[in-house]
């Protein structure tokens, strides 16, 4: 067997995709845990480190759309090979820096573009490539599972680091690992066939004006801003969080990591449910679980074993999220422009997530609280039920209409 036929390997491809995956989610998670070292010796605010972090997150919505339109032209790889050295570059200036403005260029700017340019759109949209639509459900919740397990691994390893080695010798750890990317990336080679997508239209532009009219669609897009408001808050701000309710930094970091551990659980169970059941219908009831569990937290004594418990039950809602919107895509407008179509997901995702950090450091700075942008996330995971649970999740047919009459 070649070399080239190993890459091609199925359970190749997706340990390849599910390490990508992990160190661009598991590495952009850690930053959080930087913020208190950070802030206090250069001698800049939480709300100026949030700003940083938004805008990576701004950045990674607005050009993942772009690089999925590159990679259904180009080829996967080559995005992911870029983004990899420019994670790199990114988290070397973010350890070099002295003021805001490094943090601005290292883990905004340049991170921003990096986590866009091997994100999921590109990683899940080559995994849908290599497996039928059967199978695809599954396949996709493993691959995410991968993110999961890189914040599992990387959190508590980086706060100790932090803690015995310093925060600048643990970015340059980080900006090692980032460069993996490079060499797995020649597992994802290739870019979407010549088979017949499940849209009407021909081309890549006519399938993205086809879908941005498509009201099922335009309810995905909402939905998940919802997501990335979650995630953003949750992982940027938990650290700080734990500091306010008096337990150690070290809480913060294991909390993420367990959140890390039990997402690894909850994507393989989103991919499994995703097979069996309405793909819409159990995103919205993971929407709806979040606006339980935040609750719960809000009301429960702020302890190590809250913070623990409320980690574990958003850890399974976590990214569970990715396998079944990028399903969703995949099941109604078919794989071929996959990269593309989720990539105008992915961007309200980052939307989203660019308010989720940006707030959290809004509210500490002016209210010296959290609480505020908990409560606001309780009622956007309502509104993200309500949201999924009339989409339409049946392909689309050759007359433009989905195979059953829609709602």
């Amino acid at each position: 067997m070649s070399l080239q036929q190993t890459w091609r390997i199925p359970a190749v491809i997706l340990f390849s995709a599910a390490v990508i995956l992990g160190l661009n989610m598991g590495v952009r998670q850690t930053f959080g845990l930087f913020l208190e070292p950070m802030t206090l010796e250069l001698g800049i605010s939480r709300s100026n480190f949030s700003l940083a972090i938004a805008i990576q997150n701004l950045l990674w919505g607005v050009l993942t759309p772009v690089f999925g339109i590159l990679s259904d032209r180009y080829g996967t790889a080559r995005c992911l090979v870029s983004g990899g050295v420019l994670y790199v570059i990114g988290i070397v200036i973010m350890a070099m820096s002295q003021s805001a403005l490094g943090v601005h260029v290292g883990a905004g700017v340049l991170v921003g573009i990096a986590v866009a340019a091997c994100g999921f759109p590109m990683v899940l949209a080559a995994v849908a490539r290599h497996f039928p639509a059967e199978k695809r459900s599954l396949a996709l919740g493993l691959a995410s599972s991968g993110g999961s397990a890189g914040q599992f691994l990387l959190l508590p390893t980086s706060q100790i680091m932090i803690q015995d080695l310093g925060w600048v010798t643990a970015l340059l750890v980080l900006a090692g690992l980032s460069a993996l990317i490079v060499p797995l990336a020649a597992a994802l080679v290739g870019k979407p066939g010549g088979g017949t997508p499940s849209v009407t239209e021909d081309t890549l532009w006519q399938a993205l004006r086809y879908a941005s009219r498509q009201r099922d669609y335009l309810l995905l897009n909402a939905g998940f801003f919802v997501c990335g408001f979650h995630v953003a808050f949750i992982g940027t701000h938990l650290p700080g969080y734990v500091v306010t309710c008096n337990l150690d930094p070290l809480v913060g970091a294991t909390s993420l990591g367990v959140i890390g551990f039990f997402n690894i659980l909850g994507g393989i169970a989103a991919g499994f449910l995703g097979g069996k059941f309405r793909k819409n219908q159990v995103l919205a009831g993971i929407y709806l679980a979040r606006a339980v569990v935040i609750s719960l937290l809000l009301i429960a004594p702020k302890t190590e074993v809250t913070l623990y418990l409320f980690s574990a039950a958003f850890g399974l809602l976590w990214l569970s999220t990715v396998p079944l919107t990028s399903g969703l895509v995949a099941d109604i407008y078919g794989p071929k422009y996959m990269a593309s179509l989720f990539g105008i997901v992915m961007l309200s995702h980052q939307v989203g997530a660019f308010f989720g950090a940006w707030f959290g450091g809004i509210s500490y700075d002016y209210n010296g609280s959290y609480e505020a942008v908990f409560y606001i996330s309780v009622l956007l995971g309502l509104l993200a039920a309500a949201l999924n649970w009339p989409i339409v999740d049946r392909p689309v047919s050759p007359g433009g209409r989905t195979e059953a009459a829609t709602a």
